[in-house]
């Protein structure tokens, strides 16, 4: 047992040990929680359809309010967000569509790399859609976001088409990065990713946020993780020093209970993501709730454009799938963990149900919704496939930002060269 003599040796050997052993030494609930939220009855409550309306008028353009639930939102050495959202019959059915698109994208994706049309690394947000749409409605167009490799829906909201995502998928010349980039690296004028290393998007989201105050362009940035991102050193330094110069950042944990196959309580000994700043504020978010997401996103936005320097905001969420479609999703918990989320906080569904309990169109019209979503990413998969392999020469683009490149530049073997000007 020398492995054992230092604490290195001794994570080892734990890690590498079968969870039936484990488990013998700690409680089943501690590996396996037959509810989301068992770890921490603190937490906001992960149901999609807990918010209630009522004098819904009978414009589809005409503002009401929706009362969100009591317990969307925890705060910590700040105010929760108000729990009253203006919103109207076009901005829900404009949610509940761009959330289905979102699915149905991914769904395909899905299909698509078991068809081994897609190689690589393909992680999927199915489940999590209310994040990136509710994200969306709630930010300002000019508001800059950055994320890890869950990106694809980000990538549609914030500018791209499905199209250029299932392209990029492909690796085909229409896509999103022109073929070359792949799952984790898709980018908009106002999204910068799409990025492969573990929190390593964060000092870089600490930086953009750097140059808007710079700029002075009134601008916030969104720099997002996962809650197996959140115990990354470089996370806490880009905390710091957002703090030190109070920049217009809000860090983003997007914390779906899982790392990879980790449950948050075996890699965190403090699952509450948002109190993590040490003297930032943050606040948790139901984001099974489309609603209190873009609440809490335009809560955000305003309050680091305030002065008030950085925010964490953590999106309380749940993927249904595995960590990346290498990953079956169910040796690390359970078929009826699973199940319970998709029956009980579905983001769709929960959304769908407060669409018809306030009138705001039958059953029938959003059939036709969920029939149209369908088409359009059917059709974005046909247009991608017919789009053809970037050619050679696209290996030398895009390397410089346009105008800095150099006069040559040398390629696999010394006499390889290829001159920019």
């Amino acid at each position: 047992m020398a492995a054992l003599r230092s604490p290195v040796g001794a994570l080892r050997f734990a890690f590498r040990q079968p969870v039936s052993r484990l488990a013998s030494q700690r409680p089943a609930s501690a590996f396996y929680s037959t509810t989301v939220d068992s770890s921490n009855a603190e937490s906001v409550h992960i149901t999609a359809a807990s918010s209630s309306a009522t004098g819904v008028p009978s414009g589809d353009s005409e503002p009401f309010t929706v009362q969100l639930d009591a317990n969307s939102f925890k705060a910590y050495k700040t105010d929760i967000p108000s729990l009253e959202i203006e919103t109207s019959k076009n901005q829900l059915l404009h949610l509940y569509a761009e959330m289905v698109k979102m699915r149905r994208m991914e769904m395909a994706a899905d299909q698509l790399y078991k068809q081994k049309l897609i190689r690589g690394f393909c992680h999927l947000a199915i489940g999590q859609e209310a994040v990136a749409v509710g994200m969306e409605a709630g930010m300002k167009p000019s508001d800059k976001l950055i994320t890890a490799y869950r990106c694809h829906p980000f990538t549609v909201q914030r500018g791209g088409t499905i199209k250029s995502v299932i392209a990029e998928l492909f690796g085909r010349e229409a896509g999103i990065s022109k073929g070359k980039g792949g799952s984790m690296h898709m980018f908009t004028p106002t999204f910068f990713g799409g990025n492969g290393i573990v929190g390593a998007q964060v000092p870089v989201g600490a930086g953009l946020a750097f140059a808007q105050k710079y700029l002075g362009t009134q601008d916030a940035v969104f720099a997002m993780y996962g809650d197996g991102a959140s115990n990354q050193g470089q996370v806490f330094e880009a905390f710091n020093m957002a703090k030190l110069w109070d920049l217009p950042c809000v860090f983003v944990c997007e914390n779906n209970k899982y790392g990879m196959g980790t449950s948050a309580e075996r890699s965190s000994m403090n699952t509450q993501y948002y109190t993590r700043g040490d003297v930032i504020p943050g606040i948790q978010v139901n984001a099974m709730d489309v609603l209190a997401v873009q609440k809490a996103t335009k809560h955000a936005s305003e309050f680091t454009l305030a002065g008030n320097g950085p925010l964490l905001m953590e999106h309380v969420t749940y993927r249904y799938g595995g960590h990346s479609l290498s990953d079956p999703g169910t040796t690390y918990r359970t078929r009826d963990e699973i199940q319970s989320m998709r029956s009980s906080s579905d983001p769709i569904q929960g959304l769908k149900s407060k669409i018809l309990e306030w009138g705001v169109v039958d059953e029938a019209s959003l059939k036709k919704i969920d029939k149209e979503a369908k088409e359009e990413v059917d059709q974005a998969v046909e247009e991608a496939k017919q789009s053809p392999e970037p050619d050679a020469k696209e290996l030398w683009t895009d390397i410089y930002y346009k105008g800095t490149e150099p006069d040559w530049m040398r390629g696999r073997t010394l006499d390889e060269i290829h001159r920019f000007r």
